[in-house]
């Protein structure tokens, strides 16, 4: 049974246990709460989205999960990376978006549900631990530095070209809202000094409390509501008008781009891709794109201007609205009510007085609706390159976490059991309205610090995050958005680690490369964080393949202390001139038989004299059918030049291969042996008198030792 419900681990369960799992659920719920709100944010969506995240799929998570103690939920590497991916197909927090987010939770779960049931966890090692150095140093940075546009109350640009935008986000540095700056550093203080002086205190509960609490004394929303009619001043009714159409013009765009998108895909199930309706198609929707890229640049001009003009308003005795002028152009008589505002959120004719800063506002009440995620064959086709990622790389977080949780706690984790929790967790989040979840860093050492015993302390967090939904949104109304901008930034400062790629530099050159190379390719393709990742995993594996094209292969001596050892590193190292010694240190496969073939012929080219060649083979792990050729032919070779190979040390897996092709027989069992030292022993021996006096054997030889004359027993 445990086999199917893995959480039958946890009993017989004791009220102690529980106990402990109560106190560590509910400081993870104070933690997860805010945060899933804020990734919500981050990855593109209203924020109430990131509680509904942070309900069943933390259950689900925890209850099919390995891990006692990984706290599931929205984490930011994988928020930042839906918010990326799914941007070239519709625009952030439109419904649109919202449901391709959802979808994209679904084929998430799918892949890695499929990847632990076929027991294939083992294939998140083809991203290496460098390459995920590199790419989360850099998503840290890039989540960080799109943190500052709302903690600043700046508007982030938002184009093919992450660092161009925060460039020009800099540049607005003037601009700042000082109260939302205020707000966001206070939180940001607050949670720092918690942290460091009272660190069993939620730091991020207290920031929340104390700046929403803040939030509501000062009136920092300020908020009124306006229309065109309101407005006197030509200027300003012409540039809010502008807005307003090219926001109708955008919206258009964004239509037809969703129509195109299905036309494309039902053309391309129906005909082939080559075919002249889907090209014609193809080139529509490539310069409907670059349309609808140069209308939001537009529109960011036009919006981050608007911003830039202080209005004001004329009122009547009962403080009601009579018209809008900018400050400039007010008349010298009229009746002004003492704040100044911005035009916000210009949308058919009407928008937003923004007289303060940004705050949370109304969160719908109630529980998630349950319902499966719209579906198309056509739409799960178009996230399948980028599900695989997201499942990789959300995994990879998750594990790394638990794993360094379980060495603490001797915890036996499995991976594959590992994926099929947070598989099952992304699936069931998709039928709630959840975007894709991971394990959280943060999160899980805040459970683990907390005293959890079990994944019981996870559902302890979601029946919190239930309750929250059912009864407590509404207190959530006044908390300031550059909150959510200080809580990010605070949890990322965590994901930097400079120090272990230095780490991976100084242990192997080509992993220290691969990780800088991942980090540079992810800053410069930002937003689109899966190019940066492919960079990585593509560099890390033609190191990898070069290594095996070209693996090591040493000649050997006699060193003082009778051990066999490399000449390129001591050559002062005595060798015969009657026997090469060489040692191979790679599985013997297609890739470097080629390799191999030429160092052989190299040394016996060396010593033209030589009449055996000694191959010890203890590092040749396995041998393909390629590999089996060349020795064959090797063989057949250097025994028609009067050379004899000869191998000692090999694998059975490697003589298993020998027997069943015939190649044992034609090296023969004679010049086959356990260790070298007995197969230079019998070399010296089949030598007579010409071999005595070699130095190689005189030096420090094996002890005790009579030399074999045909051969041994094979393993």
């Amino acid at each position: 049974m445990s086999a199917f419900f893995p959480f039958l681990r946890w009993f017989p369960y004791g009220g102690q246990l529980f106990r402990a799992d109560l106190i560590a659920g509910l400081a993870v719920a104070m933690v997860l709460i805010p945060q899933s709100m804020a990734y919500a944010q981050l990855a593109g969506l209203p924020a109430f989205y990131g509680l509904y995240a942070a309900f069943l799929p933390v259950v689900v998570a925890a209850l099919w999960g390995s891990s006692n103690h990984l706290a599931g939920g929205p984490v930011a590497v994988v928020s930042l990376m839906t918010a990326s991916m799914l941007s070239t197909m519709a625009q952030p927090g439109t419904e649109t978006f919202i449901a391709l987010a959802i979808m994209l939770a679904l084929v998430v779960g799918i892949m890695q549900l499929s990847l632990g049931l076929l027991k294939l966890g083992v294939i998140v090692n083809f991203l290496s631990h460098p390459v995920i150095l590199g790419f989360t140093n850099a998503a840290a940075l890039i989540i960080g530095m799109s943190q500052i546009g709302m903690l600043t109350g700046l508007a982030m640009p938002k184009t093919d070209h992450f660092l161009t935008d925060f460039l020009r986000l800099l540049h607005q540095w003037s601009d700042t809202h000082l109260p939302t700056l205020a707000m966001g550093l206070l939180a940001m203080g607050l949670m720092w000094s918690t942290k460091h002086l009272a660190p069993k205190v939620p730091g991020v509960l207290i920031a929340v409390v104390v700046t929403t609490v803040l939030s509501w004394a000062i009136g920092f929303e300020n908020d009124m509501p306006g229309n065109l009619t309101q407005v006197k001043d030509p200027h300003l009714k012409r540039a809010i008008e502008e807005v307003d159409h090219v926001a109708a013009r955008l919206a258009e765009l964004g239509k037809q781009q969703t129509i195109l998108n299905q036309q494309i895909k039902t053309l391309g199930q129906n005909q082939d891709n080559k075919s002249i309706s889907v090209v014609r198609a193809k080139a529509e929707l490539t310069v409907l794109l670059a349309q609808i890229k140069a209308q939001t640049l537009q529109s960011q001009q036009l919006r981050s201007s608007l911003r830039k003009v202080a209005v004001v308003r004329e009122i009547d005795s009962d403080d009601t609205t009579v018209a809008l002028y900018t400050r400039a152009s007010a008349p010298a008589n009229a009746r002004l009510a003492a704040e100044t505002y911005q035009v916000r959120g210009v949308a058919s004719g009407a928008f937003r007085l923004q007289g303060g800063g940004e705050v949370v506002g109304k969160i719908p009440d109630g529980l998630p609706e349950i319902k499966a995620p719209a579906i198309s064959w056509g739409e799960f086709m178009s996230l399948l390159s980028a599900a695989v990622i997201i499942a990789l790389v959300g995994f990879m977080e998750a594990i790394s976490i638990a794993k360094v949780i379980a060495l603490k706690t001797r915890q036996r984790l499995d991976t594959n059991q590992e994926l099929i929790g947070q598989g099952l967790a992304n699936i069931v989040g998709s039928f709630s309205q959840s975007y894709p979840t991971s394990g959280s860093f943060s999160r899980t050492a805040v459970n683990f610090n907390a005293g959890a015993k079990t994944g019981m302390s996870q559902v302890i967090t979601a029946v919190t995050v239930f309750v929250v939904l059912l009864f407590l949104t509404p207190l959530l109304y006044h908390l300031p958005q550059a909150v959510f901008g200080a809580i990010i930034m605070m949890a990322v400062v965590g994901l930097i680690n400079v120090a272990a790629v230095k780490h991976a530099w100084q242990a192997n050159r080509p992993d220290g490369i691969a990780s800088v190379v991942a980090f540079a390719a992810t800053l410069t393709f930002a937003p689109n964080l899966d190019r940066g990742i492919l960079v990585g995993v593509v560099l890390s594996l033609g190191f990898y393949l070069y290594r095996t094209m070209k693996p090591r292969v040493a000649q050997l001596g006699r060193h003082p202390d009778g051990a066999l050892r490399d000449i390129g590193v001591y050559p002062e190292l005595p060798t015969s001139s009657n026997v090469i010694t060489l040692r191979f240190d790679d599985s013997l496969y297609f890739v470097n038989v080629a390799f191999f073939e030429d160092a052989v012929l190299a040394a016996v080219a060396d010593k033209p004299q030589a009449k055996y060649l000694l191959v010890v083979g203890g590092g040749i792990n396995q041998m393909d059918a390629s590999g089996e050729e060349v020795v064959r032919h090797l063989v057949e070779r250097l025994r028609a030049s009067g050379v004899t190979l000869v191998f000692s040390g090999l694998k059975k897996q490697v003589l298993d291969v020998m027997r069943r092709t015939g190649l044992f027989e034609l090296i023969g069992t004679a010049n086959i042996f356990p260790n070298e030292d007995q197969a230079l022993a019998a070399i010296y021996h089949w030598l007579g008198p010409e071999g005595q006096g070699e130095l190689l054997m005189t030096t420090n030889p094996p002890a005790s030792q009579e030399p074999p004359i045909s051969g041994h027993t094979t393993p």
